[in-house]
């Protein structure tokens, strides 16, 4: 019997150190952007005691992400992954850097709005990169794919669990040894990235055809929604739902920190909590759906999630506000599984890819309008605005699930759901 040679010995174990380092670059890729995306708008906030100020950082935050989403794939697909990610993390420890020796030669907020434009389009890159890296990894693993997507989807939930507790603690310190931590991660996820050899060809995310016709490819997604009631009707809700979760992300540090007189480390407190049962309602939904369905527990999440953004309006004290906060993120956590399953149901398997950035575009597109309302909004009088967020979110829920019920034959008799669950 033959034996092995050496570099059939060796293949193994530079598989799982291949492994390993793709780990290792979406822990602290994720970790960074955690970071930044809960920070900037506290840092605009310590900077200048203005909620005005944090609402419009918030929104220059994640207005350049969404234009991310249409312009990054092609870019990936262009180089690669690996080349991808080792690029943002470059650009976003410089970024971070600059900041730091701006805001010391004394460059007011700009800077700081500056650095949330740059970091959030940078991470929306990564993160395209970072799926794709992950496609290759699940891939090689064969059979044992689900276990990779297990730690890639873990290690996900983890930074944004501990992201804002670290951003909320070194804030305490002040903003210089913030942006340092940023770009000690960011330098070490393009390390990562550098050191990573592989010779197999990466997974596209897209065709090469979408690649080059972005705007094309989002209007074939939103034709498949014009021609799929249900899904633009859970799209739909999960918009609503969604203006309600990023009014709240953008208005927290500023109810925490005047309106219920804590430190910004309590605002990172509130948001790992709330990441927390975020988590467990991930690992509860998937049951929950089996007894009672997709619509039962679609509309009791989005029921939870108004409720709660009322009773963050109301919280006369901190663990009461951290409690509706909670609750908010857990009916977030089981909706967004409710979403991927019924996507996976619902969208033909021939129009995957460009469906689902045309969805991902319209779910995210309410953040950046939080953003703005808060910008807008007297803030003396923010609490009042969450209130009637939280009733109109209420409305427009209600007649979202109202057509997705008139629509229910469509989650059980779509032909689809196989092979787009694979795409998924």
């Amino acid at each position: 019997m033959p034996r092995p040679t050496s570099a059939a010995r060796r293949r193994p174990a530079a598989e799982r150190d291949w492994l390993l380092r793709c780990y290792l670059l979406r822990a602290t890729d994720s970790l960074a952007a955690a970071v930044v995306m809960y920070a900037v708008p506290l840092l605009v906030l310590a900077l200048t005691h203005s909620p005005g100020w944090a609402g419009t950082a918030f929104l220059l935050e994640w207005l350049p992400r969404l234009l991310a989403i249409a312009g990054a794939g092609p870019l990936i697909d262009r180089r690669s992954p690996r080349a991808a990610v080792l690029g943002t993390g470059l650009l976003r420890a410089a970024a971070a850097l600059a900041t730091l020796v701006g805001l010391a030669a004394g460059a007011g907020p700009w800077i700081v709005l500056g650095f949330g434009v740059v970091a959030g389009m940078l991470a929306e890159a990564a993160f395209l990169a970072n799926e794709s890296l992950g496609g290759d990894a699940s891939r090689r693993a064969g059979e044992r794919a689900h276990r990779v997507q297990a730690v890639l989807t873990g290690t996900d939930q983890a930074a944004l669990l501990v992201g804002p507790l670290v951003g909320g603690l070194l804030l305490l310190a002040g903003p210089a040894l913030l942006l340092a931590a940023v770009a000690i991660l960011s330098t070490l996820t393009a390390t990562v990235a550098l050191t990573m050899r592989s010779g197999r060809p990466h997974l596209h995310l897209v065709s090469d055809t979408a690649a080059t016709r972005p705007l094309a490819n989002l209007a074939t997604g939103l034709d498949v929604l014009r021609r799929t009631p249900a899904l633009a009707w859970l799209v739909g809700a999960l918009a609503c739902v969604n203006l309600a979760s990023g009014l709240l992300q953008v208005s927290a540090p500023i109810t925490v920190t005047r309106t219920l007189h804590h430190s910004s480390a309590a605002v990172g407190l509130v948001w790992s909590i709330a990441a927390a049962l975020s988590l467990a309602a991930v690992a509860a939904a998937r049951r929950a759906i089996d007894r009672w369905g997709l619509l039962g527990v679609g509309s009791a999440s989005a029921a939870a999630m108004c409720t709660a953004t009322l009773a963050s309006a109301l919280a006369p004290t901190l663990p009461l506000y951290a409690a509706a906060v909670g609750l908010l993120m857990a009916g977030e956590g089981a909706v967004t599984v409710v979403l991927r399953t019924a996507r996976a149901r619902l969208i033909p398997q021939r129009a995957f890819a460009a469906t689902l950035a045309s969805t991902v575009l319209i779910v995210l597109a309410p953040l950046p309008v939080a953003g703005l309302l808060v910008a807008l909004w007297p803030a003396e009088h923010l609490r009042v605005l969450v209130a009637l967020t939280a009733v109109a979110v209420s409305a427009g829920t209600w007649a979202c699930f109202r057509g997705l019920r008139t629509h229910r034959t469509a989650w059980t008799t779509a032909t689809d759901s196989e092979p787009a669950a694979k795409a998924a």
